[in-house]
């Protein structure tokens, strides 16, 4: 029995060993970068989001144009019995041009109000762009995960072959028992059931991610590398305080702020009249008091604002949505805070985790497995010790992925939450193509 034990024993250490040490380092991975790229250039939610910006942008130019002019034609003062012109010297032929003009600051405050719901729409889709870079990260560190843990298990599945293998044969001879034999092969069975409940997860989390970057589901990734062990050079402080500039969500919520305070100036000039002025031109026929000759007139109006309720109704309502908005950006200012600091320490707390499992935990454990096995060899230690460590191991090594693969999670949601470079989102966060750029 001493060859298949030492043989066991060399396996075993194998496995504790695999997936050497991380760099702490948070450079992407090509394969990730080409994912985010690919995002960015192809989701559909993202695309919808660029369009309604731009539906918003295109609104800009209308909301501070003059309404058409108005032409009108008629013919004024004829006699019913005859429709002749030539009679009475009021009949003639009218063409009328006319124009409404608002009073002097309307069209300004339309513009400005305008614009800032393109600017709403525009920080909106940069924002949508930190945060589905965040998803493709997310969700390839998920996929990373299951495809190391499918391994882990893979192989652990093999070495328990193995064991069992071993439990039966010494429990042929004699040296062992069978609740040995039945304890592996319901770790076996343990274990074949979480391969399975990974394997689940791997699909879903490959659809996921696919649908993200617009692609068929099943569509493989080419390249998983091992994530690296996640770390944060910028202080806490520092991430908190940029966030408010950096974060496109904070210039969205001022853009809605200015929105409702240009509406509250447009109410308020909604108080005084619009002005029509008009020209007419009156074509005269030779008649029995006169020549004919032409008239030509001017007209000037005025709308009388005399309904003053609806215009005090709109004046609240701007100024409530000023104090909306004004609640809506301290509580976001709120959450943002809480959700760097917490997405900080999860960071943290996982690296540390991470450093604790690969220098400390998986070599203790390998080395009590190894003892184990070297007990078993010669009869002092009972197989139900050496499976118990084994299993053990097991699951220090998914702990250890889990910790890798969440850290980088937690990163990406950082790096989100604070708007910081790092990334091809922030990079471009608050700058979504310039106005006459979009798609043909």
């Amino acid at each position: 029995m001493h060859t298949p034990i030492r043989y066991l024993a060399a396996l075993l250490i194998i496995l504790a060993t695999t997936g050497g040490a991380h760099a702490a380092q948070n450079t992407l991975p090509p394969v990730l970068e080409e994912l985010i790229a690919t995002a960015l250039a192809e989701n559909p939610e993202l695309k919808a989001a660029e369009a309604r910006f731009r539906l918003y942008e295109h609104n800009i130019i209308p909301a501070g144009s003059l309404n058409d002019p108005s032409l009108s034609f008629s013919f004024s003062n004829y006699p019913v019995d005859s429709f002749s012109g030539n009679i009475f010297p009021m009949s003639g032929k009218i063409v009328k041009l006319s124009q409404d003009f608002p009073f002097p600051g309307k069209l300004a405050a339309r513009t400005e109000i305008a614009e800032l719901q393109a600017k709403w729409y525009q920080a909106l889709l940069a924002e949508q762009q930190l945060q589905l870079s965040r998803q493709v990260k997310e969700a390839y560190y998920s996929l990373t995960y299951t495809v190391r843990a499918v391994r882990i298990i893979e192989k652990n599945m093999r070495l328990l072959d193995d064991f069992i293998r071993l439990s039966e044969a010494n429990y042929e001879v004699g040296k062992g028992q069978q609740q040995d034999v039945l304890k592996a092969q319901v770790e076996r069975g343990k274990l074949l059931d979480r391969l399975y409940s990974l394997r689940q997860q791997h699909l879903t989390s490959l659809a996921g991610l696919n649908r993200l970057v617009n692609r068929p589901s099943a569509t493989a990734v080419a390249d998983t590398p091992d994530p690296p062990l996640a770390a944060i050079d910028t202080p806490l402080e520092d991430l908190q305080s940029k966030a408010e500039t950096l974060r496109p969500m904070y210039a969205a919520y001022r853009s809605l702020i200015d929105r409702y305070q240009a509406q509250h100036k447009l109410a308020e000039l909604d108080y005084n009249p619009d002005f029509k002025v008009g020209l007419a031109y009156t074509f005269r026929e030779p008649n029995n008091a006169d020549s004919g000759t032409d008239f030509a007139g001017i007209e000037v109006g005025i709308n009388l604002p005399i309904f003053r309720d609806k215009r005090s109704a709109a004046a609240a309502e701007a100024a409530a949505g000023t104090r909306m908005a004004l609640a809506q950006y301290q509580d976001f200012r709120n959450q943002v805070l809480f959700n760097i600091q917490d997405a900080y320490s999860q960071v943290q707390t996982n690296h540390d985790q991470a450093k604790l499992y690969k220098t400390g935990i998986i070599p203790q454990a390998s080395q009590a497995l190894e003892s184990a096995i070297n007990g078993y060899q010669v009869g002092k230690i009972p197989f139900l010790t050496l499976l118990d460590n084994l299993m053990t191991l097991y699951t220090f090594e998914l702990q250890y992925q889990k910790a890798l693969s969440d850290g980088q999670r937690n990163l990406a949601r950082l790096e989100a939450e604070s708007g910081q470079p790092g990334n091809p989102a922030a990079n471009n966060a608050g700058q979504p193509p310039a106005p006459g750029q979009e798609g043909e």
